[in-house]
């Protein structure tokens, strides 16, 4: 559209109330008998005169916005104009503007979920090639089939299976949570029981130390994918056999402490920083040549959604602790029989 043709189109209003005002100087004129006819034209004639040249004025200070908005777009950048002079055209661009960075910002977060997406599916496809060959190898052996190992290699496609599967409900987390009070102690011997044969294979043993009659409010499946991947962690970076691993909930001034401490080979420092970054596997992970650099990373994003602050401290040789913060939680009669249930406890819970 010609930017002439917009500017008429904006102030065609105004010039009809301008020509109505003309009409009702002439009506005066005409009601008080019309005794100076030269006045009357004189005043019309610098009434249009006045009108046009403001119109004039105005266009000339408009004429580059008007220029931008009626030229056809070939990039997002000839959204940002520039040089423009009247307020209401100022205020305009700076809302482009504004808009702008909210466009960039939300292209940003969608190229980094879908990149995101595509590296851990590369991924994952390819860790996933490693079980399928061992069974593969398996079943082609020749006597008795090797049930113990084919069993190992399909819980691995197994948690492969469901990372892919908890990433990707990860976008849509929110249509996914549900809130509701859990047992806080029967939700942990839960997990500690689905990882009975991690602990056994590993030769770790857990100590389970706890109130009974402690709740918290979380999502019940999302949380339980955060405990387990802490618990996962936990024995799988416990090189040595014997070593134990500590599940403790503590009650302080700001609700129900768990922590999950390992006397595994702990993390380096310089490591910590960057712990719950998508696909960052550190030292550790390297030495297992397993680690996808995504547990700890859908962990942090999942505590962070629901609320529940997330600690982790670390020595290298000692061991590595994790600490979820559940506010509000609730804690019933304290038992001391009951508050720590040692290595045997922890044993008849598995």
């Amino acid at each position: 559209m010609n930017r002439f043709v917009l500017f008429l189109k904006e102030n065609l209003a105004f010039m009809v109330f301008q020509l109505l005002l003309i009409l009702f100087i002439l009506v005066l004129f005409f009601l008080d008998g019309m005794r100076n006819f030269n006045t009357a034209i004189y005043t019309i004639c610098i009434s249009m005169l006045l009108t046009m040249g403001f119109l004039a004025a105005k266009f000339i200070m408009r004429r580059t916005f008007y220029a931008a908005i009626t030229k056809k777009p070939t990039k997002m950048e000839d959204a940002l104009i520039k040089y423009v002079q009247s307020p209401e055209n100022k205020v305009t661009t700076a809302f482009t503007r504004d808009l702008y960075k909210l466009y960039q910002n939300e292209v940003q977060s969608l190229y980094t979920a879908q990149h995101r997406q595509l590296y851990f599916m590369n991924q994952w496809v390819h860790q996933m090639k490693t079980p399928i060959s061992v069974i593969n190898l398996l079943l082609q052996e020749e006597g008795e089939l090797d049930r113990a190992s084919i069993s190992e290699e399909v819980s691995k496609l197994q948690h492969g299976l469901d990372s892919v599967l908890v990433t990707a409900r990860l976008e849509t987390f929110e249509d996914d949570m549900q809130i509701e009070r859990v047992n806080l102690k029967e939700l942990i011997q839960g997990v500690l029981t689905e990882h009975k044969r991690l602990f056994i294979t590993n030769g770790v043993f857990p100590v389970l130390s706890m109130n009974d009659e402690m709740t918290i409010a979380t999502d019940l499946k999302w949380i339980k994918v955060v405990i387990s991947q802490f618990i996962t962690n936990a024995v799988k970076y416990t090189f040595d056999e014997g070593k134990k691993v500590h599940v403790i909930a503590e009650k302080n001034v700001d609700g129900i402490k768990l922590l999950i401490k390992d006397e595994g080979v702990g993390i380096p420092s310089s490591d910590m920083k960057r712990l719950t970054k998508a696909f960052f596997t550190g030292e550790n992970g390297r030495l297992t040549g397993e680690s996808t650099g995504m547990g700890l990373y859908i962990a942090s994003e999942v505590c962070g959604k629901l609320g529940h602050p997330l600690t982790i401290t670390s020595e290298q040789g000692v061991g590595t602790t994790v600490g979820i913060l559940f506010k509000y939680g609730e804690v019933g009669k304290y038992d001391d029989d009951q508050t720590d249930s040692g290595i045997d406890r922890s044993d008849e819970d598995l």
